[in-house]
């Protein structure tokens, strides 16, 4: 009996599954040694069956970081924001679901909304009240919902570039096509860590310019975390649902009714600050908006302490507004927003 003969298309496909298996092997083991390069340096709860990694020091009334996109919640230690709030309060940054080491289950994405209620149970659970909630880019986003779905428990928030109207970005598309079913799957585990390497240092330089990439930064970054699947599912998920999530979000912006800083660099090369930053500003008449001269997307890096005055100030305002009544029409109301809006 003749055996049937070995083609070429048979010998190609064999060798494209071994270099596709090679790759998820390696990927495999890039990850496991940057975790161990890098262990967890914060503490673990489990909310609703998913575990979240946070950071929590100090005393004093309560401020809750939330990190952007690519990074985790070191990103406002490496920044110096971390330790200058924690020492005149309660500081607990979170690593997002899908960053750093908090899970992110499959079965449906994570919106901006279920993140934000993922987390105000965890704040909840941890016996946090009233914070100042801090986000910075996809992060303010998380901030905004919680402080729209839940306005009783967040006593303000300082937004560090952020997007807040609905324009069109091209990035969206180059992210996307790791959070399609199956495909993403396959891509996450193999290629996609490999492309996103090489361009990783270029990202990150975008995000940083017109300023360098700190040198604390470039030391002490896990640079192999955001190459992880896990983590890249994550980012591409939360680039798909950025302008949705917006879309939905900025009709309820004139709901807000505490005390807010959005805060921008003026030479942002991720969010225009003039699209983004001023027109949220514009929406909210009480709110104060704050653009560093000659800063980037990474704003905390550029201006530490201009961000941790602005937690301070959102802080100070939120004190007297504890005992007032929740109604939109209290008493006094509208003379915050004329006496915020003087002093912005």
């Amino acid at each position: 009996m003749n055996e049937a003969p070995f083609d070429s298309t048979s010998a190609l496909a064999l060798l494209l599954m071994a270099a596709l298996l090679a790759l998820a092997l390696y990927n495999y083991y890039r990850t496991r040694q940057a975790e161990r390069e890098h262990p967890p340096s914060g503490q673990f709860i489990t909310v609703d069956g998913v575990r979240l990694h946070y950071l929590d020091r100090g005393q004093g009334s309560p401020v809750v970081l939330l990190h952007g996109n690519v990074v985790t919640a070191e990103d406002y230690v490496l920044s110096g924001v971390f330790e200058r709030a924690a020492k005149a309060h309660r500081v607990l940054a979170f690593d997002r679901p899908g960053y750093g080491y908090s899970d992110r289950p499959l079965g449906s994405l994570w919106t901006p909304a279920r993140q934000a209620e993922l987390l105000h149970r965890a704040l909840l659970q941890l016996g946090v009240e009233r914070p100042v909630i801090v986000g910075h880019s996809w992060g303010t986003l998380v901030a905004l919902k919680m402080a729209l779905n839940h306005p009783d428990t967040v006593a303000g928030l300082v937004l560090l570039g952020g997007y807040y109207a609905a324009t069109a970005r091209l990035d969206v598309l180059a992210a996307a096509p790791p959070a399609i079913p199956l495909l993403g799957g396959a891509l996450r585990h193999t290629l996609t860590p490999i492309l996103n390497g090489s361009l990783l240092a270029l990202n990150l330089k975008v995000m940083f310019a017109p300023l360098p990439v700190p040198e604390r930064f470039q030391r002490e970054f896990p640079h192999q975390f955001p190459l992880r699947p896990l983590q890249i599912r994550a980012e591409s998920q939360d680039a798909v649902t950025l302008i949705p999530a917006v879309m939905r979000m900025r009709e309820r912006y004139n709901e807000l009714r505490l005390p807010i800083v959005i805060m921008a660099g003026t030479r942002d090369l991720v969010v225009r600050h003039e699209r983004h930053a001023e027109w949220l500003h514009a929406q909210l008449p009480g709110s104060h908006l704050q653009l560093i001269p000659d800063a980037g997307h990474m704003v905390h890096y550029a201006a530490p302490g201009q961000v941790v005055a602005a937690i301070e100030r959102v802080a100070a305002e939120a004190l007297p507004r504890q005992a007032e009544p929740a109604e939109d029409d209290r008493p006094g109301a509208a003379s915050f927003r004329e006496g915020t809006q003087r002093r912005a």
